[in-house]
């Protein structure tokens, strides 16, 4: 929205507006000069992105693109935030998760914690992974439980998690309206995660209990992070949230309880990643549909969400880590200015194990920052409006809707996971994006884009798992996963021989002519932890023998430009060839050149390429 001047004086005044067609014109020199010949809006098509679901993210959005009516925050559709103050009072709710097992640890974490910012706690509890029911009252010794939420996370034993917190709660003088917080109910999550078949009946036995007893307290989570973490796109979590949701409402509602009553059981969670457009738009829409679900019920004052929004353990990494302080300072904006109620920030080495006191430190002063520092939450959906982020959020409402419908035709949520449909839908889009992050059309900074193969690797005390050694359920994916299988191997070979697997940098020319693509080749056999060594600088026909005999590498890659290639790149392919290179690469697309094996360039499968080498090598 354009605000006039108080004088009336406007700096634009003097210059005409201008339009669509200008400025694609404008666009159409830019891509002539990089050799497309496009006009119209194909050129504007050449500049879009394509995402998962079936959604396009345009260059330029305008006022033409139009959206349906957001209404305001704290009214339906709630798209703009599901209560009327948003989170411009205290900001949004900062949720620590902890998975510690020994209660004396585990307090001594929790106390720390809530001196230092956190507002709520999230805690397993139970099972090889959560601390013992009979340890959280000594976990949370010191824990004001009228000031500070919990939220539990019980996935082999609500029963006696709810009962012993509820215990504490009395035992410690705290008035049932005072309580706060969730008893993480979700055993349509807990099958998703270990095939193991649900039995709604405690879930609905604690809601019908909160709901009559505790109006602080939500009963049940929406949890969506078992489809994220399956692989799932956007569009899909949504789906899928809506279709547990939907399934929830029937349970309660057929054990006795009112629409409005039921959807103030639920909590719902969905994972926050590095992509913050796509997470605000996916948090907004979510409000969206869960509003069009209650009005359908009969309840269209029951549609607010309580969101609980969770960085995204697939984007986090176990090669170079401190990039993960990036990717969930990116993920916490997004979630921050989506709306979210309550988010957690997972530390950056939550994939390598348990967290570290500084670790713990760095995830909560992510939200304290953004809030405190940046001030992001002191204006209540500061992305509404955006003509882009408004028509993402339509569109993926839209595909998110079409997907709940299809889960529904096949018999709702349950049905879906016990046929396999669930999981061959989630499978199909993680293999697409799979061969995506293989080709690096999806970097993972610090990963598959400028890796250090010779940093040496954080550690950590391993974290317990809590599905370890189901017998069924959803897998867990990670977008590092192949370059990490690739990582391990040379690690392994690092550790046998003493150094890693090489590659000889064949460089040919001057560096202006060959800097380019020799960094390139270094950041790609890197990836794989293969080491380059570029040493001369430059070689030709006569001195590339010797150089590759010198370097130990069993491989070699040309780099050179074009013109370089034409005149050098048979005779020294051949001479590296006669010294013994069991495979020479040539930087750039494909050609004909003799001795050259195979070709890298940008959008080349890198993770069969690296694959094919270190088979070559013998690396285990």
């Amino acid at each position: 929205m354009t605000v006039q001047p108080a004088d009336g004086l406007s700096p634009a005044a003097a210059f005409p507006d201008p339009s669509h067609d200008q400025w694609q014109s404008l666009v159409e020199g830019v891509l002539r000069k990089s050799g497309k010949e496009v006009t119209g809006s194909a050129a504007e098509e050449a500049l879009s992105t394509t995402l998962e679901d079936g959604l396009t993210t345009r260059p330029l959005y305008t006022a033409s693109d139009e959206s349906p009516d957001t209404g305001f925050p704290g009214f339906a559709p709630f798209t703009r935030g599901s209560r009327a103050e948003g989170n411009a009072a205290g900001g949004w709710d900062v949720r620590q998760r902890h998975a510690l097992t020994d209660p004396a640890r585990l307090n001594e974490a929790l106390l720390g914690d809530l001196e230092n910012g956190v507002t709520s706690l999230w805690l397993t509890v139970g099972g090889p992974a959560g601390v013992p029911v009979d340890g959280l009252a000594r976990a949370l010794d010191g824990v004001y439980l009228d000031l500070a939420p919990i939220a539990l996370d019980a996935p082999d034993g609500l029963d006696a998690a709810a009962t012993e917190l509820l215990r504490l709660y009395e035992d410690r003088g705290v008035a049932k309206d005072e309580a706060r917080g969730t008893l993480g109910a979700d055993p349509l999550g807990h099958e998703a995660r270990t095939g193991v078949e649900a039995d709604l009946a405690p879930a609905v036995r604690w809601a019908q209990r909160c709901d009559a007893e505790y109006p602080g307290i939500r009963a049940i989570a929406v949890d969506a992070l078992p489809y994220h973490e399956a692989g799932g796109s956007a569009g899909e979590e949504l789906g899928l949230s809506l279709a547990t949701g939907v399934a929830y409402l029937r349970a309660l509602t057929a054990a006795g309880m009112s629409v409005e009553a039921a959807c103030g059981q639920l909590e719902f969670r969905y994972a926050a990643t590095a992509d913050q457009f796509l997470t605000i738009a996916k948090l907004r829409a979510a409000r969206r549909l869960w509003a069009r679900v209650a009005e359908a019920s009969g309840a269209p004052a029951a549609g607010a969400q309580r969101q609980h929004a969770v960085t995204s353990p697939v984007m986090m990494t176990r090669r170079d880590p401190w990039v993960n302080m990036l990717r969930t300072t990116l993920a916490t904006l997004g979630a921050g200015v989506g709306g979210a109620d309550s988010v957690t920030v997972l530390p950056f080495d939550h994939a390598l194990g348990l967290p570290d006191a500084f670790a713990r430190r760095i995830s909560r002063n992510t939200s304290t920052i953004l809030m405190e520092e940046s001030h992001l939450a002191r204006v209540i959906d500061p992305a509404g409006g955006s003509w882009y982020v408004e028509r993402l959020t339509d569109e993926l409402a839209a595909a998110a809707w079409a997907f709940f419908q299809e889960t529904e035709r096949a018999g709702g949520l349950p049905a879906a996971l016990r046929s396999g449909t669930v999981a061959e839908r989630l499978a199909a889009t993680w293999a697409a994006r799979s061969a995506k992050l293989a080709r690096r059309k999806e970097p993972i900074t610090g990963v598959s884009e400028f890796p250090m193969p010779g940093e040496r690797p954080v550690e950590r005390e391993p974290a317990p798992d809590a599905y370890a050694g189901a017998p069924g359920g959803l897998p867990r994916v990670r977008r590092d996963e192949a370059f990490e299988t690739l990582r391990a191997r040379s690690d392994a070979h690092l550790a046998a021989t003493g150094s890693r697997p090489k590659v000889f940098v064949a460089a040919l020319g001057p560096a202006a002519a060959h800097t380019a693509r020799v960094s390139f080749a270094v950041n790609l056999f890197g990836a794989g932890g293969i080491e380059a060594v570029h040493d001369p600088v430059s070689v030709d026909a006569d001195t590339a023998a010797g150089a590759l005999t010198a370097s130990g590498a069993p491989v070699a890659v040309l780099c050179s430009s074009d013109a370089l290639y034409a005149e050098q790149a048979d005779a020294v392919a051949g001479a590296l060839k006669s010294a013994g290179a069991a495979q020479v690469f040539l930087a750039g697309r494909p050609g004909e050149y003799a001795g050259v094996d195979a070709y890298v360039f940008a959008g080349c499968d890198a993770v069969a390429v690296l694959t094919s080498v270190l088979d070559r090598m013998g690396v285990a």
